[in-house]
């Protein structure tokens, strides 16, 4: 998960020794084997979900009974993952079946959930196509022939003999987190027929975020894909405005069911969305773990610090001064 658990955006700091006690061949084997266990398990969900779905609609299931449906299935979910990473040794498929669940979950409620169909499934292909972008950035960025996440290696160091245990209790507090933040979409879904100006500006807000992630991320990645740029701090782009552009444009995503979620009963419980997403980013394992990971790099990134904002973008800082300006800012260290 990216707030839940390590960060994604951290820059590579200088020396950075990564595991290679792997083989390129070794490692196309576990891709392969993380990519079919990942499509197997996301296909029985959806299958699961589609016939808990109609049951659901035949036995008239209330709010309550829907999301306690939902929380057995993302853990059952998260149990196969957690089998999976005891496997090869890699924790950062939980990140992968968050992003996931979330989607799924969202399917769920529209196929067994109550209000207009249209809105339910309107919901449901923003909810999934964010969800889908975002699993395969982090199944392709941390997953598919990479080594385990250095932030997952510490917590499997540090928990020694009892990680297996402990991994597992972690895996399940991201079943639990996607459920808690999947209400958003089920208010969203019980929502009015038309979808009114809020609504408009709900899927505005939506198409704005996912494209302001989905490019952050992009630039992320080929910042880093340069060998040249080892050892320095990414400020192309939206980088250069937000130290976190990619964590900003994600809780702006949340606005939008907030948004939709107008005039529907209950509306205020899609507050949870972007409430708990801005708690976690910048007081838990968002911003603080990434940076305290990024400060290791050297000076750079402290410098980066002192210029650009930690997470709205904004003008940088001119150097040596505390002053924000339109043509202020360092260029790209190379």
């Amino acid at each position: 998960m990216r707030t839940l658990s390590p960060a994604n955006d951290r820059p590579e700091a200088p020396g950075d020794v990564r595991p290679t006690t792997v083989g390129a061949k070794a490692r196309t084997g576990v891709s392969f084997f993380t990519v079919a266990t990942t499509a197997v398990t996301a296909a029985f969900i959806s299958a699961a979900s589609g016939r808990a779905g109609k049951i659901a609609q035949r036995h008239g299931m209330g709010t309550a009974p829907l999301l306690l449906l939902g929380w057995v299935l993302a853990a059952a979910m998260m149990a196969a993952l957690w089998l999976l990473q005891r496997a090869r040794r890699d924790a950062g498929v939980v990140d992968v079946g968050w992003a996931a669940g979330l989607g799924l979950l969202a399917i769920l409620y529209a196929a067994a959930g109550g209000g207009d169909p249209l809105r339910r499934v309107l919901v449901a292909v923003m909810a999934g196509a964010w969800s889908l972008r975002l699993t395969w950035h982090l199944l392709a960025e941390r997953i598919l022939g990479k080594p385990e996440d250095r932030r997952y290696q510490t917590l499997r160091a540090r928990w020694g003999r009892r990680a297996q245990a402990r991994f597992f209790l972690f895996f399940q507090v991201q079943a639990v987190a996607d459920v808690v933040l999947s209400l958003p979409f089920l208010v969203a879904m019980r929502g009015g027929v038309a979808l009114g100006a809020a609504g408009i500006a709900g899927v505005t807000v939506w198409v704005v975020a996912v494209l302001g992630e989905a490019l952050a991320d992009a630039q992320l990645a080929r910042f880093r894909a340069d060998p040249a740029n080892r050892g320095t701090t990414c400020r192309i782009g939206l980088w250069r405005a937000s130290r976190h552009p990619n964590y900003f444009f994600e809780w702006l995503h949340w606005w939008s069911y907030v948004l939709l979620a107008a005039g529907s009963p209950g509306w205020w419980l899609a507050l949870i969305g972007p409430a708990l997403m801005l708690y976690f980013l910048l007081k838990v394992t968002g911003i603080p773990a990434t940076e305290a990971q990024a400060v290791l790099s050297g000076p750079d990134y402290a410098e980066y610090q002192r210029t650009t904002s930690a997470f709205i973008p904004w003008f940088p800082k001119r150097q040596g001064t505390g002053v924000r300006g339109p043509g202020s800012g360092n260029d790209i260290v190379r």
